[in-house]
């Protein structure tokens, strides 16, 4: 079994294997090609997570020949702190990247100077030779630039010394953040203000695919692809989709699919049961036509759910056809696919519509990997990871040539369970929002909020018998949640032997 050894100094770590199952030709240094696919604001609730109700056919498909994490987890619940533990690989606790401007303010903002290690994993794969291009939602941005969300800004890159091209169509809608909060023929939230306008909190024009940014994005791919086909280097594809983030906006023929479909509202609708629960302000921000109680009311639940559930279909054809299209230029037998959901959602999960919580449904996202030849294809796993692991676990599997980082790597390889999808994975997974950590490990979540030396507002929620969290049994076992508490104290998960 390989595993991969970290050795890292402030500004640099050196990857060896320490045994080796491979060929020689397996062992040269930039093996594979990438595609990275982000998806905003996808719950890991897709047909290969066993959810039938919802159609995926595209993303099923690919997963015959890739692997399911049923249990990945997110470093922080939100969009721009998790994205920058993802593409950095620190954890929050280190970085204090834990806010949505993490790469571009405060004490975690990443250099524009290129230093002498990688800050992120596309500028190491840049600095090992492969051609990246950055198209869509990757990392905070909506287009890789930095702009406030009415289109001021320098547009300096949000990730630096990463990307080759930066190639994010904006069409009628202008400008990055303009085609992100996009409505059909070139309204968008951010152009619709005043009490005469309303921002709808879902819409599904009549329209193609391309009618509106995803289809437009992944029409730009298929054609960056068919360039990266003919240039002598390896290349690094990330696409960030943008659905099924709010507004829930898909071409009607995707709402369409959910006609006549019995969708169910959430199990668990305690209001304020949690310490945790929030009033999902930017839910209830937006205009529907219901009222604006909370819990929602049933049927409104399930109109809600089938507007998400349309956006991830949408996104879902975009996805079979950029698979379609590797297939096509016969790409797909040396690229490594990655698709990975920057975090989970409420979708009425406790009386709650949205991301921003220590709970499962928010910190539980998708991923699924695919490596050419894996021993693991066509399974599903039910190891702990986290998102900090993709990185090394890109860096085992290709081999980039260059291998310094700006700051150790805080994420583990995956390479142990892509070869054996019962390997346990991690011990736990570490999770952060506000003041709260939440730790989750095979059984239990347990949440803690922190101040000072002190945790407060303790949550231990059995996931063997209660996977919706209803029941707090932290004073029922306190020898449980004294045993997490040191895990969350202890800040550094493991992989297991």
């Amino acid at each position: 079994m390989n595993k991969l050894t970290i050795l890292c100094g402030a500004t640099l770590i050196s990857l060896m294997l320490l045994e080796s199952g491979h060929s020689e030709e397996e062992k040269t240094n930039n093996r594979y090609n990438v595609l990275m696919i982000c998806v905003d604001d996808l719950r890991a609730e897709l047909g290969c997570y066993g959810v039938d109700t919802i159609q995926t056919p595209h993303i099923n498909q690919l997963a015959k020949s890739a692997l399911v994490f049923n249990n990945h987890f997110v470093q922080v619940p939100t969009c721009g702190s998790s994205r920058y533990a993802l593409l950095t690989g620190r954890r929050p606790s280190l970085s204090l990247g834990t806010h949505n401007g993490a790469m571009t303010g405060g004490k975690s903002a990443l250099k524009q100077d290129q230093l002498d290690g990688a800050q992120s994993f596309p500028e190491l794969f840049r600095r090992s030779g492969y051609h990246t291009v950055c198209i869509g939602k990757v990392s905070h941005s909506p287009d890789g630039k930095v702009f406030s969300y009415n289109g001021k800004g320098d547009g300096r890159h949000e990730l630096p010394n990463a990307w080759d091209e930066l190639r994010t169509p904006y069409g009628q809608w202008k400008y990055g953040w303009g085609s992100f909060f996009a409505y059909g023929n070139g309204v968008s939230r951010e152009t619709t203000s005043g009490k005469s306008k309303v921002r709808p909190l879902y819409q599904h024009p009549d329209v193609p695919d391309n009618g509106l940014p995803d289809g437009m994005m992944c029409d730009e791919a298929l054609k960056v692809l068919g360039e990266l086909k003919s240039k002598d280097k390896p290349f690094f594809l990330a696409v960030g989709f943008f659905k099924p983030h709010l507004p829930f906006v898909a071409p009607k023929k995707y709402r369409d699919l959910y006609n006549g479909v019995e969708v169910k509202p959430a199990i668990n609708q305690q209001l304020k049961k949690s310490a945790y629960w929030h009033g999902s302000g930017e839910f209830y921000g937006y205009h529907a036509p219901h009222t604006k109680t909370k819990p929602l009311g049933t049927l409104d639940q399930v109109e809600c759910k089938k507007s998400y559930y349309a956006c991830v279909s949408y996104v879902d054809a975009q996805i079979g056809r950029l698979v379609d299209r590797l297939k096509a230029l016969e790409l797909e037998k040396n690229t490594v696919i990655v698709i990975w959901g920057d975090h989970g959602w409420h979708l009425g999960d406790h009386a709650m519509w949205g991301k921003h919580s220590p709970l499962e449904k928010a910190n539980r996202s998708a991923l699924i990997i695919k490596v050419p030849g894996m021993a693991a294809a066509g399974k599903r796993t039910d190891a702990i990871v986290e998102s900090l692991d993709i990185f090394p676990t890109l860096v085992d599997v290709c081999k980039p040539t260059f291998n310094k980082t700006a700051h150790p790597l805080n994420g583990l390889s995956l390479s142990p369970v892509l070869k054996d999808a019962t390997h346990p994975g991690k011990d736990y997974a570490l999770s952060y929002w506000g003041g709260a950590r939440s730790v989750r490990t095979p059984g239990y979540r347990l949440i803690a909020r922190k101040k000072g030396d002190s945790y407060s507002d303790l949550e231990l929620y059995d996931h063997n018998n209660d996977t919706e969290e209803m029941t707090n049994i932290a004073g029922q076992k306190p020898e449980v949640v004294q045993r997490l508490l040191k895990n969350i104290k202890a800040d550094s998960p493991r992989m297991a032997e």
